[in-house]
C-alpha cells in the first residue's frame, strides 16, 4: 500500500537503493527521509536523476549525508527541471561555496522550492553572493536557513541588495556568521525598500560597534518585520538606546530576542520606556543580559501599563527579591502577560511570597517559571496559598529551590482544590517520602494535574511506589527518580 511518507534508516547504497525504489513504485510519495544516511555524493547524484522525472516528492531530507559540492551540484540542476519539490533540507553537507553556487543557479529558474536548509555547509562569501543574485529573480523561495556557515559583509551585502527588490523572502537565518559593519548597512538599506521579510536572525554576528543603532534606526521606517533575533554579544549597553528610540516608533516587531548581551540595568531603563508606548511587541527574551534589581524594577513599572507583551523572559538575571516584588506589583494590574520566566534570578521566599500575592489577584498569568532560585518552604507555602483560589495558572516551574516535606506538603493541600494547574515541576529539591505521600493523596481527588515531574529529589522506595500506584489509577505522568 503506497504511502505519502517514507524514512530511510539503512545506511550508504542500500540507502539510495531503497529510495529510488521508493520513487519509482510509490505514486503518492510526497515525503522522503535520508537523515544521517551516508548517502555521499553518488547517492546525491542518483536522487537528483530521479527528481528530474520524479511528480510526486514535496519534501526531502538530506541532513547529514556528505553529499558534498559535488551532490549538491547534481540536485541543483534536478531543481532546474522539477515542478514538485517544495522544502529541501541539506544541513550539514559540506557542501561549501561550489555546492551554494549551484544551487544559486538552481533556483534562478525553479518556481516550486520555498524552504531551503544549508545550516552547517561551510558557506562563504562567494556562496552567499550566489545566492544574492538568485533571490533578486526567484519567486517562491520563502524560507532561507543560513546559520553556522563563514558568511562575511560581502556575501550579507549581496543578500541585503537582493531584499531590495525580492518579493518572497519571509525568513532569513544569518545567526553565527562572520558579519559586521557593511553587511548591517546593507540589512538597514534593506529594511527601507523590502516589504515581505518577517524574520531576520542575526544572533552570534560581530554587530557592536557604531553599526548597530544604524540597523536600529532603520527599524523606525516602515518595516514588515516581526521577529528580530540580536542574542549573544550582539549589542552592548550603550547601543540599546539605539534600540529603544526604535521600538517607540515601530509598528511590526512581535518578537525581540536579546538573550546573552550585556545590555545592564541601564540598558533595561532604555526598553522599559520603550514598552510603555509600543503597541505591538508580544514577546521579549532579555535572558543572560547583567540586569539587576533596578533593571527589574523599571521594567516591571513598564509592565503596568503596556498592554500587548504576553511572554517575558528574565531568565539568568540577578533581578532578586527587589525585582520580583515589583514585577509582583506589575501582575495584579497588567492584564495581558501570560508567560513570565524567572528562571535563576536569585529570588528567595521573600519574592516568592510576593508574586503569591499577585497570583492571588492576576486572571492571565498561565506559566510560571521559578527555576534555580531558593524559594524554600516558605516561598512554597506561600505560592501554594495562591494555588487555592487562582484560576488561571496551568504550568508552576519550582525545579531547585531547595523546597522539602513542608513545601510539598503545602502544594498537595493546594492540588486538592486547585483544578486549573496541568503541570508541575518539582525536580532537583530535596522532598522525601512525607512529602511524596501527601501529594500521592491530593493526586487521589485531583482531576486535572497532568504532569508531576519530582526527579532527583529525596523519595525512597515507600514513596514511589504509592506516587507511582496513583499514577497508574489517574493516568498522571509522573517523573521521581
Amino acid at each position: 500500500m503506497s504511502t505519502t511518507s517514507q524514512r530511510i534508516r539503512i545506511i550508504g547504497s542500500e540507502a539510495v537503493t531503497e529510495a529510488l525504489e521508493a520513487l519509482k513504485t510509490n505514486a503518492s510519495l510526497a515525503t522522503l527521509d535520508l537523515y544521517n544516511n551516508s548517502i555521499g555524493e553518488k547517492g546525491a547524484q542518483a536522487l537528483g536523476e530521479a527528481l528530474k522525472t520524479n511528480t510526486t516528492l514535496a519534501t526531502l531530507n538530506l541532513w547529514s549525508n556528505r553529499i558534498g559540492e559535488n551532490g549538491a551540484q547534481a540536485l541543483g540542476e534536478a531543481l532546474k527541471t522539477n515542478t514538485t519539490l517544495a522544502t529541501l533540507i541539506l544541513l550539514r553537507n559540506s557542501i561549501g561555496d561550489n555546492g551554494a553556487q549551484a544551487l544559486g543557479e538552481a533556483l534562478k529558474t525553479n518556481s516550486t522550492l520555498t524552504t531551503l536548509d544549508l545550516q552547517r555547509n561551510s558557506i562563504g562569501d562567494n556562496g552567499a553572493q550566489a545566492l544574492g543574485e538568485a533571490l533578486k529573480t526567484n519567486t517562491t523561495l520563502a524560507t532561507l536557513n543560513l546559520q553556522n556557515n563563514s558568511i562575511g559583509d560581502n556575501g550579507a551585502q549581496s543578500l541585503g541588495e537582493a531584499l531590495k527588490t525580492n518579493s518572497t523572502l519571509a525568513t532569513l537565518n544569518l545567526k553565527r556568521n562572520n558579519i559586521w559593519i557593511k553587511g548591517l548597512l546593507a540589512f538597514s538599506e534593506a529594511f527601507k525598500a523590502n516589504l515581505t521579510l518577517n524574520i531576520l536572525n542575526l544572533e552570534g554576528n560581530t554587530t557592536t560597534g557604531k553599526i548597530a543603532p544604524v540597523l536600529f534606526k532603520s527599524l523606525m521606517t516602515k518595516s514588515t518585520l516581526t521577529t528580530l533575533n540580536m542574542g549573544y554579544k550582539s549589542i552592548e549597553e550603550d547601543e540599546a538606546q539605539a534600540l529603544g528610540e526604535a521600538l517607540k516608533a515601530n509598528s511590526s516587531l512581535i518578537t525581540l530576542d536579546l538573550q546573552s548581551n550585556s545590555i545592564g540595568d541601564n540598558g533595561a531603563q532604555v526598553l522599559a520606556e520603550a514598552l510603555k508606548s509600543n503597541s505591538t511587541l508580544t514577546t521579549l527574551h532579555l535572558q543572560s543580559n547583567s540586569i539587576g534589581s533596578n533593571g527589574g524594577q523599571v521594567l516591571a513599572e513598564a509592565l503596568k501599563t503596556n498592554s500587548t507583551l504576553t511572554t517575558f523572559d528574565l531568565q539568568n538575571n540577578p533581578t532578586g527579591d527587589n525585582g520580583a516584588q515589583a514585577l509582583s506589583e506589575a501582575l495584579m494590574t497588567n492584564a495581558t502577560l501570560t508567560t513570565l520566566d524567572l528562571w535563576r534570578n536569585s529570588i528567595g521566599f521573600n519574592g516568592a511570597q510576593a508574586l503569591a500575592e499577585a497570583l492571588k489577584i492576576n486572571v492571565t498569568l498561565t506559566t510560571l517559571y521559578l527555576q534555580s532560585n531558593t524559594i524554600g518552604d516558605i516561598g512554597a507555602m506561600a505560592l501554594s496559598e495562591a494555588l487555592k483560589t487562582n484560576s488561571v495558572l496551568s504550568t508552576l516551574d519550582l525545579w531547585d529551590n531547595s523546597i522539602g516535606d513542608s513545601g510539598a506538603q503545602a502544594l498537595a493541600e493546594a492540588l486538592k482544590i486547585n483544578f486549573t494547574l496541568t503541570t508541575l515541576d518539582l525536580q532537583k529539591n530535596t522532598i522525601g517520602d512525607n512529602g511524596a505521600l501527601a501529594l500521592a493523596k491530593a493526586l487521589e481527588v485531583n482531576p486535572t494535574l497532568a504532569t508531576l515531574n519530582l526527579w532527583h529529589n529525596l523519595i525512597e522506595d515507600n514513596g514511589a511506589w504509592v506516587l507511582h500506584r496513583v499514577s497508574q489509577a489517574v493516568a498522571l505522568r509522573i517523573g521521581y527518580w
